[in-house]
Parts: structure tokens; C-alpha cells; sequence
């Protein structure tokens, strides 16, 4: 499979998505249960409750983060071309995310606000089993529109990819819309991850109609992609996902990961990891592997097991961003 234009790409990978800066820290299940959190969600949070939030946690570690942002930072160690489009203030985080994520390798040049709430952040509790739990306060990043969509940016790019956690706010539904049909106008394909299950039960019917018909690529974890269909059974949520986009990426932790297309299926075993630190990121790494090894032309096989081989590498340490050279660590499967 290669991309459907003969025009020549710029950047294999166009992200939009969150621009935050994660916050993590361990802490224990009690922890949790006290601020109300949800073991391994996601939870939107004001500016009052992240500051709370944030004043209770231990010793952190302050990271850029933001999920497609990562999956960017990772395909560029991959070595690949990315751009990113989010959403700051100017404030000293925004600057913050901006320096990083370019210092990274990736295009950024999306404005930062000048009005409106501050850059937004990502407060992450890592627990004893290494799952992570979100208090996220989106600030800024939840300020994009379908004016911060640059069409001959999406134009230059041979995938855009688009961040579920988006979806709760109605103008960046409508700048995923733009971006999706200005990437079929121009020839490219799109990509979608689901992010949270909890955020496709709260827009199930809005992204299955998203998924079937916009989205080529789709990026899910095994709850998320039953809970968009509905189902306990993961191998019927993988028929059902079949009929609507062209390929789909679903993980399964430990048990891996699973790709189809078609009557194509490839099922990936998991990295090996001497110990599971984090997963924070694990997912986001995962499409960054994906991605890098579908815009240069390899197998679905081989694009499967690259995402395996980040997801792992991630695992492996606090935070979402790679501390390995991707790009060393994957000349063995290339």
C-alpha cells in the first residue's frame, strides 16, 4: 500500500491534536479513589481542579506531551518528516511545547493565543501496575478551529492524523472535518486515533460515522474499539471495524496487537521489556511506528511490528516521549 496522489509528500505525517505538557508522578490506587479518578482514564478537569490536583501529587516529572504530539516526536525519531498543528497560549508552557516539540524534528507553526485560558496540561498518575490515570486540563489546546488548519500543509502531507481526545470540543470536530476532506481532496489519506473509551461512549455515534467515512487509518486499544461497536468480543468488534476504513491498527497490551485490511491480518506480538515502568504513551509510540513504516512503503507486517518495538520502548521509562534512538533500535527490522 503507498499513498493514493503521485505527488511527491513533504511530510509523511500530519498530526493535530492537543498541544499540552504532561505532568507525571506515582501515587497509589487510594490516591486515586480520593480525587475521584478512574484507574486508567482520562478525565477532563478545570483549571481549579488541575491546580488542586497538582498541588497534591508528589514529585513529578514535567514532560511535552499531548497524545498525536507524541506520536509525531516518535516517527521523527523514527526518521521521518512531521509536522504538528495545536493549539498554545502564549505563556511559558506554550513556549515550553513549542521548543520541544521542534527541537524534536517536527514542523510546528501554529499561532499561540494571545486571549483565553493558559496552555494546557496533562496531570498523569502512574500506579504501582504501571497503568496511568489523566486529569487533563485542556486550556488552550481547546481553542483550535478550522482556521488553524492549513491547507497546503495537509496538502504536503502524505497522512494526516487526527486526536480522538479533540472530539469534545464542537470547533476542532469541525477542523477534523476540514483537514479529513482537504487531505482526500489533495489525494492523502487519514488516520484517527480513538484515544480513551471514554470518549467514545461519549460520541459513539458521531465517530462511527467519522470512522466510516472519513478515516482510512484507524488507531484503537481493545477497549476503546469495543466500545465504539458496542461489544465484549474483541473479535467481533474487529469484523465490524473491517467494513469501515481501510486498515486498523488495534493493540492489546500485553497480548500485542492485532492489524487488518481486507483479508490481510497480522497478529504482532508484544516487545519484550526486562520491566513495565509506564504506559503512559504506549499507544501514541505505537502509531508513530505504524506510521513511519506505512509511509515508507512496508508491509503491514513490518508496520505492525515497528509500533510494537516504540510502544516497548516507552514502557520502559516515566513519561511519552522516546529516550532511545528509534531510528537504531528499528534497522534490525528494516
Amino acid at each position: 500500500m503507498t499513498t493514493r496522489t503521485d505527488r511527491a509528500a513533504d511530510f509523511d505525517v500530519l498530526a493535530i491534536g492537543n498541544a499540552l505538557v504532561d505532568v507525571l508522578a506515582h501515587a497509589e490506587d487510594e490516591f486515586l479513589g480520593g480525587h475521584g479518578m478512574t484507574k486508567g482514564s482520562m478525565t477532563l478537569i478545570d483549571a481549579l481542579h488541575a491546580e488542586a490536583l497538582y498541588d497534591a501529587m508528589g514529585p513529578g516529572v514535567e514532560i511535552s506531551g499531548g497524545s498525536a504530539a507524541n506520536t509525531v516526536v516518535g516517527l521523527a525519531g523514527f526518521g521521518g518528516r512531521a509536522a504538528f498543528i495545536g493549539r498554545v497560549r502564549d505563556d511559558q508552557l506554550g513556549a515550553v511545547f513549542a521548543h520541544d516539540i521542534r527541537a524534536a524534528g517536527v514542523h510546528y507553526a501554529t499561532p499561540p493565543a494571545t486571549v483565553g485560558p493558559p496552555s494546557g496540561r496533562c496531570l498523569i498518575l502512574v500506579t504501582p501496575d504501571a497503568q496511568r490515570t489523566m486529569g487533563t486540563f485542556l486550556g488552550a489546546s481547546t481553542f483550535l478551529t478550522p482556521d488553524d488548519v492549513d491547507p497546503d500543509l495537509v496538502g504536503r502531507a502524505a497522512i494526516t492524523y487526527l486526536e480522538g481526545y479533540l472530539w469534545d470540543e464542537a470547533d476542532a470536530k469541525s477542523a477534523f472535518v476540514y483537514a479529513a476532506n482537504l487531505a482526500h481532496e489533495a489525494g492523502r489519506r487519514v488516520a484517527l486515533s480513538l484515544s480513551d473509551g471514554f470518549v467514545v461512549d461519549r460520541h459513539r455515534p458521531e465517530f462511527l460515522e467519522l470512522v466510516s467515512g472519513h478515516i482510512d487509518i484507524l488507531f484503537a486499544n481493545e477497549v476503546e474499539i469495543c466500545s465504539l461497536y458496542e461489544t465484549d468480543s474483541f473479535d467481533d468488534a474487529l469484523q465490524q471495524v473491517n467494513h469501515h476504513c481501510e486498515v486498523a491498527a488495534l493493540t492489546r497490551g500485553a497480548k500485542g496487537a492485532v492489524i487488518i485490511a481486507g483479508d490481510e491480518v497480522h497478529v504482532i506480538d508484544a516487545q519484550p521489556v526486562p520491566r513495565v515502568e509506564d504506559t503512559t504513551g504506549a499507544g501514541d509510540l505505537f502509531a508513530a511506528g505504524f506510521l513511519y513504516g506505512f509511509t515508507q512503503g512496508r508491509d503491514l507486517g513490518t508496520c505492525g511490528r515497528l509500533g510494537a518495538l516504540a510502544a516497548g520502548e516507552i514502557i520502559g521509562h516515566m513519561g511519552a516521549r522516546p529516550e532511545a534512538d528509534l531510528a537504531a533500535l528499528a534497522r534490525p527490522l528494516l
